[in-house]
């Protein structure tokens, strides 16, 4: 719920074990057929039928958009002056 609610987006599972790792070995396949244009798309298209988990709580986006704007900004610092951000 805590995903769903902080980027203002549903959420879906699939029924597998280590979905987690089942999506990195998915990116990895894409990343193999990068040079034939082939789409993350296609390369899922065997994938198991994802299930609505959850959807986000009404008001939360307006709690979490500026903490997600302000986390983005300090990213941006690190990212850009990582000695000064200590």
């Amino acid at each position: 719920q805590v995903l769903s609610d902080v980027f203002n987006a549903p959420v879906y599972t699939i029924d597998t074990a280590n979905s987690a790792s089942l999506g990195s070995a998915y990116r990895a396949i894409h990343g193999l057929v990068a040079e034939t244009n082939v789409s993350l798309a296609d390369v899922v298209k065997l994938a198991p039928e994802p299930r609505l988990a959850v959807t986000p709580t009404a008001g939360a986006e307006e709690l979490y958009r500026p903490l997600l704007k302000r986390y983005a900004e300090l990213e941006q610092k690190v990212i850009y002056n990582p000695a000064s951000s200590c």
